[in-house]
């Protein structure tokens, strides 16, 4: 792929690291417009490591590639700060529009990838729960997660100890009756955006 990008004119692909590790151990000078992040890496995750570069370097751009179409982890990388979304077998000179779309200001997602998210987000407007069923805590912990912020990130600004940010994300998963983080969060931005619209002026 290095190879492939640096034959074409107005592109260029200076750096290549293993893992996540070494990518955030690397000074990255000059900082790249555009950081492809593959989602399956050894050792810390593509989503970790898109989390921790984003705090690093909130400008950098960053697309995913990965084999996987799962919504959930395609959810999870856009919360930590991905700006695009491709599979792998995309072809090499969609790959280039991509990182030009991206590169200014655009967010390209594979087709397959974008309808998974439409049909995310559809499937979580048919049965939004009333965040009202939340404690103004449980609340203000299901923003911040939204916000993309990690538990330690949470009990630290909270001054609240891990045990009890897992006590309440334990009892607004049960709530909100979901699984998981993402699906929690796509819930309580549904909630407040149709809580927004309910508001709006007409």
């Amino acid at each position: 792929m290095r190879g492939f990008i640096n034959l074409n004119a107005g592109f260029e692909c200076s750096l290549v690291f293993a893992s996540g590790e070494d990518l955030l151990h690397d000074a990255l000078e000059p900082q790249p417009n555009v950081v492809l992040m593959d989602i399956n890496l050894p050792g810390m995750s593509g989503i970790q490591c898109v989390s921790r570069l984003k705090r690093q370097m909130p400008e950098i751009q960053i697309m995913m590639l990965t084999v996987y179409e799962n919504s959930s982890r395609i959810f999870e990388a856009l919360a930590a700060g991905a700006s695009g979304f491709l599979i792998k077998n995309t072809p090499p000179e969609k790959l280039l529009e991509a990182i030009r779309e991206v590169a200014n200001g655009g967010g390209p997602m594979s087709s397959h990838i974008a309808r998974k998210v439409i049909q995310a987000f559809q499937s979580s407007l048919a049965k939004t729960p009333l965040i009202e069923n939340l404690t103004p805590r449980e609340q203000q912990i299901l923003e911040l997660l939204s916000r993309g912020f990690a538990y330690k990130q949470i009990a630290a600004d909270l001054g609240l100890s891990m045990g009890t940010i897992q006590t309440h994300i334990s009892r607004i998963y049960k709530k909100l009756h979901v699984n998981c983080r993402t699906e929690a969060v796509i819930k309580y931005l549904d909630a407040t955006h149709a809580k927004s619209r309910a508001f709006s002026p007409s």
